[in-house]
This record gives C-alpha cells, structure tokens and sequence, in this order.
C-alpha cells in the first residue's frame, strides 16, 4: 500500500490539470468575466438614459464611463503584482465583493456626481477580474493550449456583450424596473461566481516572504488619475494653456517620475521595469494602448448614436450592435482554436489588427442617415478584428516572460489597455462635443448661435428642448460621430506597426506552474551547492 506521504499531490497542485478539471476551474472565472463585461454593455446602453434623466451633461456622460476605466486601470497593476504574492484564487473572490459593493451602492445613486463616485468603487473590483482571469488562467493553462480556452473566454466576452445591452434596454424600457437595475441585474451572476470558485478553483498558494511596494502603487495611482483628470477635463472646465493644466500636468509627470524612480529600488516592484526589456511585451504594450483608445473610446459612443441620433429604443440599440459581436464570437473562437493547433499567433494579431483599422476607416462615413444594414457590415468588420487581437496579445506577452512575472505582465498589458481605453474615452468624448458644439451652433438660428457656440446645448437640453431642436440635436450628434471613428482609425494603424515590429515565439507547452517549477530548479541546485 502506498503511503500517504508518498502519494502524489493532487494534479491542481502539480500545475497540470486535466481538461475536465479546467473546465470547471473555469466556470466560476468565467461567469466573473461574464458580470464585468456584462456591467460595462449594460450601462453603456442606458447612459443616455440616465444622463437625460439626472440632467447630466455630455462632459458628465464621458465621466461616468471614465471613472471606472480609470480606477479600473490605476488598480490593475497591484492586483496583478498581488497575484504573483497572495493566493489568486482569494484575490478574485475579493475583486467580485468590492465590484458587487460598488454596484449596488452606484444604483441607489440620486445624482451624476454620486454616480461617477460609486463606478470608482466599481472600477476597482472590475481591474481585479480583467487582470486576475487571465492571470489565473496563465498558471493553468500552457500558452499552446491557451488559445483553445480564450476562445471560451471570447465567447463569454460576446454572450455578455450581446446579452447587455439587450437586457440593459428592457430594463430602461420597462416602467417598474428602469435604469437603476442596470447596476443590481449584475449582483446575483457575481455571488453565483463567488460560490463556484470557492469550489471549483484549486491553485497552488504562493508561501514566501512578502514585500508590497505601497509607495510605487501610490504614486503610480496619483501620476495617471492626475494625468487623465487634466486629458477630461482641459478644453471644457478649464483652457488647455492655464494655470489649472500647468498644475495637472506637472504633478502628474512628477508623480510618474517618482513611480519609476521608486520601481528601481523596490524588492518587489509594482510593475518591474525589467519586463520592458523584451521587445515582445514593449510592442505588445504600445499595441494595447492603440487598441484601447480605439476600441473603448469608439464603442462608448456607439449606443448614443444609436439613440441620439437615430432614434432608436435602448433594447432596439442593443439588437442593433449583434454584427459586432457576431464577428468577435466567430474570430476569437476560430483564431483561438487555430492558434492551439498550429502554435503560431502573429497572424491572426496582423489579421486582426488590420480589421481594427478597416472597420474603423468605414465607420468614420457615417452620419445621421446611414442605412443600418451597411452599418451592420462596418460593424462585422470592426468585431473581427478585435476577436483576434484583444486576447491572443496577452497570450503573445505570457508566453515570453518568466514564470514569476506572468501576472505583473498580464496586467501590464491589461492596464496599458484600460489606459488607452481612458484616454480614448476621453479625447473623443472632448472631440465629439466639440464637433456637436459646432454644428448645433452652425444650425441654430443666427440669434441663438451665440449660446450654443460652447457646445453647452446637447445631452442635457434634449428632454426638456422644443422639436425643431431636438432635431437639430439628434442630426448633430449623427454627423459628429463619424468624426470619432476617424479618429479612432487612425490610433488603430499604430497597433498594426507595433504587431508587425513583434518577433513571433512558438508557443510554450508548459503550464505557468512548471515554467515556475523548472525557473527555480536551477537556483536551488545553486543554494544546495553552497
């Protein structure tokens, strides 16, 4: 009989888990992933719902979307450097709690300013499941079979994103429920996902001496919020050449000056700066930023379109983006699946990438007028090519660095993404108002030209506005549009260069646990040595 003490340690200990075993591992980080891409869908269909019903203004519509992109984005990195110190398993069941916490707390919410305060919340608990799935999924899963389990996770990234903004407009539509259940729908789906992975998800604690590096996490937190606050709010609260941008820009720039500085020195650095040394997690970062800007800055504005300017019910909106989605199902399975077999990925990255820019470059001719069925195709397109490119460029980065570092890079490339998303949201909320300034301004009659000139007259003005200028407000909105997704297009063309500057590696067959298990071998023979 063999001994107890000889017996092997459970296959999840091992690192290598059986396909069944990953599956259900899988359930609960999956149905996570589901409630924070859920969140986001959702709520973007009712903003302008909820910023007409608040009496919000376009700057505040940008707001409530940013405010949780930035706390999302500044908090992405400690989770990650968490997950390389702390049980993943426990980190993920907190990141739900305080995700569960805000979103509650944001639908008992009486005003935009009490709003945007609780997406922060919010936001945080959502960069802890954007930067902790992946991560979790590194350890377990190798890099060669990792394309077969992303194209699950593309698939819950489409269900969510389909499902949102549907169920986000019956819940606007529906009297009795309204826009508020749009942060409580989300809550049930997230305590469902607590329970399967507490028992479903098995990964080896790490036990080892800790060392948080506090001061780099605040001043990365402080260097980003200040330089995002100034990017949103110069050019509509205050001038771009003032005092208040002197002040944004300095103590930001000092802030990430210090963040480095302080990287330098730490035991356990937030974000080691050693990961940039390797030229495929720079490129990959630089094309994360690209796509950011892009997709979250573009895709934001996509559902006011549809309501502003065209008309259309929120549940109707929500039926109406299904191409997109369509088209990142089929690409993000199908590329996941042929990644698998055939171990190559920079193709399906240069494919992916150029759909980005196509889809964009056909979406920038639109205006108040555009047939739907061309907009459906644009949309297909645009929908392609983020299937293949969001996913498999973590991939491309997990696969190059070493095993102790696969979760401050995972979240480098989540967090350089949300950073661009945050920036894109808002530079072409800016531009849009902008433009929307100047055409209502340039429709109005000559008399009262002179008090929309500010681009004031929009989102806030359209419940209470008489019909001819609801008009001109819904025509606007429709023809500034176009203007973002240019804009937009051409961000994207700088993640094309960035991929085709990326040296492909053949993916590894090691799960993140054996890589970490044959990285430490050899220093341990050396400490023996000794």
């Amino acid at each position: 009989m063999t001994s107890t003490i000889d017996a092997p340690a459970p296959v999840e200990q091992q690192g290598r888990m059986s396909h069944r075993q990953i599956l259900e591992a899988l359930s609960g980080m999956l149905l996570a992933m589901f409630v924070a891409f859920l969140s986001s869908t959702v709520v973007s269909n009712a903003l302008p719902t909820i910023i007409t019903d608040l009496r919000g203004s376009q700057s505040q519509y940008t707001w409530v979307v940013t405010a949780t992109l930035l706390a999302s984005t500044a908090s992405t990195p400690i989770w990650g450097k968490l997950a390389d110190l702390f049980s993943k398993k426990l980190l993920i069941q907190l990141s739900i709690v305080v995700f569960i916490v805000g979103s509650m707390l944001a639908g008992l919410s009486q005003s935009v300013e009490t709003l945007i305060a609780w997406r922060v919340l919010q936001g945080l608990g959502l960069g802890g499941l954007q930067a902790l799935v992946q991560i979790a999924m590194a350890a377990m899963i190798s890099p060669r079979e990792r394309g077969r389990y992303s194209g699950l996770l593309g698939s819950v990234m489409a269900v969510a994103t389909i499902g949102g903004p549907l169920l986000g407009g019956l819940l606007v539509d529906t009297s009795w429920l309204g826009w508020r259940w749009c942060f409580y729908v989300g809550v049930p789906f997230a305590a469902v996902a607590l329970v399967l992975l507490q028992r479903t998800l098995h990964l080896p604690v790490t036990k080892r001496d800790v060392h948080i590096d506090y001061l780099g996490a605040t001043f990365l937190t402080a260097g980003v919020s200040a330089l995002l606050i100034w990017v949103t709010l110069a050019g509509d609260t205050f001038a771009w050449a003032s005092p208040e941008t002197a002040l944004f820009l300095t103590g930001g720039l000092l802030a990430v000056a210090a963040f480095l500085v302080t990287e330098t020195r730490a035991k356990e650095p937030i974000v080691p700066l050693r990961l940039f040394r390797d030229r495929t997690t720079t490129l990959a970062v630089i094309a994360s930023v690209a796509i950011g800007i892009a997709m979250f800055g573009a895709s934001v504005f996509l559902g006011q379109y549809l309501q502003i300017s065209r008309g259309y019910s929120p549940t109707a909106a929500g039926l109406l983006t299904i191409p997109m989605v369509a088209g990142l199902l089929v690409s993000s399975t199908v590329s996941g699946s042929l990644i698998t077999r055939y171990g190559r990925w920079k193709r399906f990255l240069v494919a992916g990438s150029v759909a980005v820019v196509v889809g964009f470059g056909l979406l920038s001719t639109i205006d108040h007028a555009t047939p739907m069925p061309l907009l459906g195709v644009f949309l297909f397109v645009l929908g392609t090519g983020i299937g293949m490119t969001m996913q498999n460029l973590v991939l491309a980065v997990q696969n190059t660095v070493a095993a102790q570092d696969l979760g401050s890079a995972s979240s480098a490339v989540a967090f350089f993404r949300s950073l661009g998303g945050t920036i894109g949201v808002s530079v072409l909320g800016a531009v849009l108002s902008a433009r929307v300034g100047t055409l209502i301004a340039a429709g109005l009659p000559e008399g009262a030209a002179g008090s929309a000139g500010s681009g004031s007259v929009g989102l806030a003005d359209l419940a209470d506005a008489p019909p001819a200028v609801r008009e001109l407000i819904a025509v606007s909105y429709g023809d500034a549009t176009g203007r973002i997704f240019l804009v937009a297009a051409i961000v994207a063309v700088t993640a094309v260069v960035a991929i085709l500057l990326i040296r492909e590696v053949a993916l590894s067959t090691e799960t993140g646990e054996e890589r970490a298990r044959s990285e430490a071998a050899p220093a341990e023979e050396a400490a023996l040595a000794r």
